[in-house]
Formats: C-alpha cells, structure tokens, sequence
C-alpha cells in the first residue's frame, strides 16, 4: 500500500507541475505578445465620424485613428500599418491605409498622422496614398475595419513608394516578425 501511494503521489505532482507550467507559458505569451490598440476604442469598437471620408457626404473629415503598439518583437526594423473594409465593395474589399518604413522605434500613430518622418505611403483603394476614412453605404450593418500593424525585419527605407496592398504583402514576404491587429467599426 504504501508504494501506491507513493506512485499516486508522483503521478499527482506530475499533473500540477505540467498544468503549472502550461499555465506560466500561457501566461508569459499573453504578456509578451505583439499587440495593436485603437486609442480609447476597444477591439470592435466603433469609430467617430471625424474618422470617415470627407467625400461624397461621408460626414468626416479622413482623420486616421490613433494606434498604439506594444511588446515590439527583438528584431524590428520598421514598422507598416494597414487599414482595409472586407466588407467594402460589395464584399470585395476596400483598402484605406498603407503606410510603411515606420521607424522602429515607434510606439503608436497620433490621430490624423497621415505618415510619420521618414515612413512611406503605399496606395489606397482610390488610387491615392495617406488615410482614406470610411464611407459605407447608408443603412448598411457598420462595416470592419481591419487595423493590422507588421513589425518588419526590413529598414525604413527598404520599400518604394506608391505600393498597393498586394504589392506590399509580396515585397515583406519571408520578412514579418509578427503581425498584431484590431478590428474597428462604422456606419451611416
């Protein structure tokens, strides 16, 4: 009897020590993760009208939202932010902001910051580069906005200019640390 509870005992510890160690692993990823917040919106959150295009009465003045980052991966060079509508265009999708060679030491982009120092502007889904606010039909479910911000293994000056979305994924393949995003919403 008593090596049985001697075995059971082990076989007890075993099991607290593995769930304690899946617990601190579990919790030192939460912490240590790559994440993008949307200044005082919360994952979901829906967006002001400042916010939204200045065009074709959309009611905004193309005010991009302010974005802060954190827990940088070791590594970072730069960094890029995009900003799409998959809802946009009748599901296939609107591209709002390209913004890159954001330099790595950078924490977040203040409201209305079209593109910090020294970063480049990538083309948007009018043709034009900078932030190009919301504009979804009136009476539609509030469209998503996908924030994703990439911390990149890539200097500042290391892409051209003008970049669509397309063009930018393909130029940073293989070249990602890691990638964090935020969804946000609006409506007419």
């Amino acid at each position: 009897m008593p090596n049985l509870n001697l075995n059971l005992a082990r076989r007890l510890l075993s099991v607290v020590t593995c769930a304690l160690l899946a617990y601190a692993s579990a919790y030192a990823y939460a912490v240590q993760a790559f994440t993008v917040t949307a200044t005082g919106l919360a994952d979901g959150g829906t967006l002001d009208s400042s916010h939204a295009a200045s065009a074709n009465n959309c009611g905004g003045g193309d005010v991009s939202p302010a974005l802060q980052w954190h827990n940088v991966p070791a590594g970072t060079k730069s960094f890029a932010v995009v900003i799409t509508d998959p809802d946009g265009a009748k599901g296939l999708g609107v591209v709002h902001w390209i913004v890159y060679g954001i330099a790595p030491t950078a924490s977040g982009l203040a409201a209305g910051e079209a593109a910090p120092a020294g970063s480049v502007a990538g083309t948007n889904s009018t043709g034009g580069t900078g932030y190009h606010g919301p504009c979804p039909p009136v009476g539609e479910v509030p469209h998503h906005y996908v924030v994703q911000v990439y911390a990149l293994d890539l200097p500042p000056d290391a892409l051209p200019a003008g970049l669509t979305r397309d063009a930018f994924f393909s130029a940073v393949k293989g070249h990602v640390l890691a990638a964090t995003s935020t969804v946000l919403r609006y409506g007419r």
